[in-house]
């Protein structure tokens, strides 16, 4: 099975590395020196890693036979995926492949049914499931600990507890803008001193 590991991003130096964005749990496994990665599009790879290294807090890559600047570029926003095994399970028990989390049905602790997950982005802060409803509609939901309480492989769903307006959005909570808040208060302030005046009279 074909999984993405990483986005080439930007050349970096004179030298061929490139800085690559990680959509891997196991960046040291699947993007180790010697690791023959397939491409997308194909026509710019099979690509070989010949070293790697982290500057920065950004993993940097250079692949065999790309030693300059413009030969860096042109790699740029090429995908590079691995090939592994679908038998093969993460090391810690907390983390997924996105093959196995593909098409989990999405509930509510009640068992109310949201949808199923029909696509994983990974975003530098966090992971989003794309959950496509019964409808037809779209909603994100992080996966974070707060929000995705379980993931039940063998059950084949993903039990969530998201917040108001999360799913939902007419249960949303809207919290007022400054001049929301000032505007509300000068109204106080007026109808207290209506309030007064008819007091004194």
């Amino acid at each position: 099975m074909q999984l993405v590991v990483a986005r080439i991003g930007r050349a970096h130096g004179i030298k061929g590395e490139v800085t690559v964005e990680v959509r891997t749990d196991e960046p040291e496994l699947r993007l180790g020196p010697g690791a023959v990665l397939a491409t997308e599009p194909a026509s710019t790879g099979p690509l070989t890693i010949e070293t790697g290294r982290v500057h920065s807090g950004r993993l940097l890559l250079r692949f065999e036979g790309v030693r300059d600047r413009t030969a860096a570029e042109a790699l740029r926003n090429t995908l590079l995926i691995a090939e592994v095994d679908p038998a093969d399970l993460p090391e810690d028990p907390e983390e997924f492949y996105d093959h196995q989390l593909m098409d989990l049905d999405v509930v509510l602790a009640d068992g109310t049914e949201i949808g199923r997950i029909t696509e994983i982005t990974h975003l530098p802060s966090q992971d989003l499931f794309i959950v496509e409803r019964p409808d037809g509609t779209e909603v994100m939901i992080p996966f974070v600990e707060e929000i995705v309480a379980e993931i039940d492989l063998e059950e084949q769903r993903a039990v969530i507890t998201p917040p108001p307006g999360l799913i939902d959005e007419s249960q949303a909570v809207v919290v007022p803008t400054r001049d929301e808040e000032a505007e509300s208060a000068e109204d106080g302030s007026s109808q207290a001193g209506s309030g007064d005046a008819g007091k004194d009279v």
